[in-house]
């Protein structure tokens, strides 16, 4: 059991959350590199050459030069075992993209100097905030001239309400910038640009009264006092249980594509950070010491390998160990089901393992058995919680070409709603079918799919439906009455539940003013129709 809690606490599991073009990608190489997971960086800027990086799978993802697939990307650093998830940092993000955050224990989040706090950083930040994840913040890009680092932090706490406390300072900006100044270890690390040669790799200076300051810096070096004593009177201390409970987030200015600031992130990260924690399930908490083994499915990913139209379950392990040929059971089936073996994943290559601890991802094979959300133990009854499906922003009606594709369609729309990648709506008064999504390129990522893998041929028509919200009411009579004034908005999802669909927030806010006994929900437990998040 000892050498269970040493694996468990050297665990690291964490997801980085950013705006597109913040520089997440760059980062996660970098990260990657000091893991010596991969030898060398890609060229990830370099679209136009169809360049990718080492994460992109599918095809779509390579026309377009984004990712759309959140990775699983394994690596060590200083004896410890990190579990980095990477999510996707386009624009039509998905519900993939939120529910990763689901099965980590922190997040990084990386806000670009230039641009500051960002619509989807926001709408990220707010599922950290339903679990309190702790997050550490990187100011990217201060090779760059951007906005001042007081402006940023204000920003941050204004727009994410987290308290702010700079672990890091930079000094200067742009093309004044001459490296960071580190709080948490009290040294100054000098900057020099990727592209250059190294004159001064080696310089710390440890005492911000050394005359070697000056030397070097000129007037950036009082600058630099007088920063310092303003952000030690100013900003909020850092307190490590702030941090772990999500109320407090520590700051590090830097630039990852020059490699500078990245490796005093890292060492801060892994030192704070959290090791695996308790997870709700719906009738207790569990321990990520307990002996038994448990764990749930936070993701499918099919036909990663065309060849072998794959499907792999994503699972999380929150207690016990993984053995290669483990029995578990399989809750939502009621039937016992063997890991015969597990994959683990650094990017697109994978690597069979024979076991794994509390914190780590594992990836199971699997036949269409296994959905998001499902539960597996070795012996106790258990649901875990928190693993919910998100309120759809962006809707498409199907038309079918050759209605002999029927069953094909269905197949289909089956599997990628299991998936999580869109969920399917029927409204109630007709036999349509509504395709639903957080991010509008899960729709495009859906009919590619579905024309490829099922060889379905479809028209996707506009919607005029924009929002959606689950339905629930104590009272059923009061139900049947909304349900029979309202059937052109009520539709049922994949799982049954019923669901309000409007044409706008306004008619949304209308309609519940004008049933106040009907609860609208924006988050709906996955495979728990009594469970509804609000």
């Amino acid at each position: 059991m000892n050498h269970n809690v040493n694996e468990i606490k050297k665990r690291r599991t964490f997801g980085i959350i950013s705006h597109p073009d913040a520089g997440k990608t760059t980062l996660t190489e970098k990260l990657l590199l000091y893991g010596g997971a991969i030898q060398q960086a890609g060229a990830i800027k370099a679209r136009k050459a169809s360049k990718h990086t080492t994460s992109d799978w599918m095809a779509i993802e390579k026309e377009r030069g984004i990712s759309v697939t959140t990775s699983v990307m394994k690596f060590n650093y200083r004896d410890f075992e990190i579990n980095l998830l990477d999510t996707p940092g386009h624009r039509d993000f998905s519900e993939d993209t939120y529910r990763v955050l689901t099965a980590v224990d922190s997040a990084l989040m990386v806000i670009d100097s230039g641009k500051g706090v960002e619509h989807q950083t926001e709408k990220l930040m707010e599922v950290c905030r339903m679990r309190n994840t702790p997050i550490i913040t990187f100011i990217n890009k201060l090779d760059r001239d951007g906005m001042e680092p007081l402006d940023i932090i204000a920003d941050i706490e204004d727009k994410l309400q987290i308290e702010c406390s700079p672990l890091s300072w930079p000094i200067g900006m742009g093309k004044g910038f001459n490296g960071v100044y580190n709080l948490y270890k009290k040294e100054i690390h000098l900057f020099s640009p990727g592209h250059v040669k190294k004159k001064r790799e080696d310089i710390v200076i440890t005492d911000l009264s050394d005359p070697r300051l000056d030397e070097i810096l000129g007037a950036q070096a009082a600058e630099l006092r007088e920063d310092i004593e303003l952000i030690e009177g100013a900003t909020d201390p850092f307190e490590l249980k702030h941090y772990l409970n999500g109320t407090q987030t520590p700051v590090f200015f830097g630039s990852a594509i020059n490699n500078f600031g990245v490796k005093e992130l890292l060492d801060t990260f892994v030192e704070m950070a959290p090791s695996p924690g308790p997870r709700d399930a719906f009738t207790r908490k569990v321990s990520p010491y307990e002996k038994p083994f448990s764990g749930f499915a936070f993701k499918i990913q099919a036909n990663m390998d065309p060849a072998h139209r794959d499907r792999i379950a994503f699972i999380r392990i929150c207690s016990g160990k993984f053995t290669r040929g483990i029995k578990v059971f399989h809750h939502r089936i009621g039937k016992s089901v063997t890991f015969a073996n597990a994959t683990i994943f650094m990017a697109n290559e994978r690597e069979n393992i024979s076991e794994a601890y509390s914190g780590d991802i594992i990836g199971i094979h699997n036949h269409g058995t296994i959905m998001i959300g499902d539960t597996f133990t070795e012996k106790e009854v258990l649901k875990f919680s928190g693993i919910p499906n998100f309120a759809p922003e962006f809707f498409k009606k199907v038309i079918l070409k050759s209605p002999l594709k029927a069953k094909h369609l269905q197949k289909g729309l089956k599997q990628l709603a299991e998936e999580g990648v869109i969920q399917v709506f029927r409204p109630i008064i007709s036999n349509a079918y509504i395709l639903g999504a957080v991010g509008a390129l899960q729709l495009d990522i859906t009919m590619a799919r579905l024309k490829s893998e099922y060889g379905v041929d479809s028209i996707y028509e506009h919607s005029s439906y924009n929002v959606s919200r689950w339905i629930r009411c104590k009272d059923s009579k009061e139900m049947a009455r909304f349900e029979h004034e309202n059937k052109s908005n009520i539709a049922i999802d994949s799982e049954g539940t019923k669901a309000y669909l409007a044409t706008s927030e306004w008619d949304l806010n209308y309609c519940m003013k004008q049933w106040p006994e009907i609860e609208f929900h924006k988050t709906r437990e996955i495979n728990n129709q009594d469970q509804v998040k609000a």
